[in-house]
Formats: structure tokens, sequence, C-alpha cells
């Protein structure tokens, strides 16, 4: 499935789109270069979501938990860790395998930790407001 964004204001019909083709997926695998605009669409499929609460970069902390009428939804940013072992001391499979959203950006960084049954989507840089989203 390919989606093209022309604008911020696009990203929320994106997010819907993307979360009504996949129903039964949790774990989405976000996949582009910096500043592609992967926490940005994060906050869009949080927002379909109906999460309340503030969405943002977990760069520092590794995940951030967000509530939401159907439970929580993590968001993870693997952008600074070193090695997959700071992955297995946080937890991380506790998480994944909740059956909770899990929105992870930089997922390259723990490749031998991932689900298969994980969706990739990879943001592409067109130009300066145009983004291609690849969902495989």
């Amino acid at each position: 499935m390919e989606i093209t964004v022309n604008s911020i204001a696009d990203l929320s019909q994106a997010a819907e789109t993307l979360l009504t083709s996949f129903p039964e997926d949790r774990i989405f695998l976000l996949y582009g270069p910096m500043g592609a605009g992967k926490t940005t669409f994060v906050k869009h499929l949080c927002e379909q979501l109906n999460v309340q609460d503030s969405t943002s970069s977990p760069t520092f902390s590794i995940v951030n938990e967000y509530e939401s009428a159907i439970g929580p939804v993590y968001h993870f940013d693997f952008y600074r860790i070193k090695d997959e072992q700071e992955a297995f001391d946080f937890g991380y499979e506790e998480y994944f395998y909740s059956g909770a959203y899990c929105f992870v950006e930089w997922p390259e960084k723990i490749p031998n930790l991932l689900p298969e049954e994980a969706k990739e989507i990879h943001i592409s840089i067109i130009d300066a407001t145009t983004r291609q989203i690849s969902i495989h």
C-alpha cells in the first residue's frame, strides 16, 4: 500500500487509512531518515486511537506510554541505543507481546528482536512538504 502525503493536514487521513486497513495489527515499525516525519505520523496515529495524552518523541526515555480508551499505546524510539541488549534490559518483549499498539521508530537498531508479524512503514521524503508512505 502506498500513500502520498502532501501536507501535515493529510497525515490524519493517512493514519486513519493505515489503522483501518490493518485492524488486527498492533506492531508498526517506522523507517525513514531523520526529519522524515516518523514522530509526527505517530502523533496522528495516536490521535486516531483517541489518545488524550500529549505525544512526543521518546528519544531519551526509549518508550513512552499513552493512555487510550482501548488500553495503553506504546511509542518507541531506538535511535540512541547502542546494541540490542539495551532493549532486553528494559523488557521490550513485555511491550511487543502485550497485544497493545506499539509504534517503533528506528527499528533497524534492533533487527533481531522484531516480531515477524510487524507491519513496516517506510516514509520517504519527496520534497519539503511531500512524503511517500509505503506499508509492507
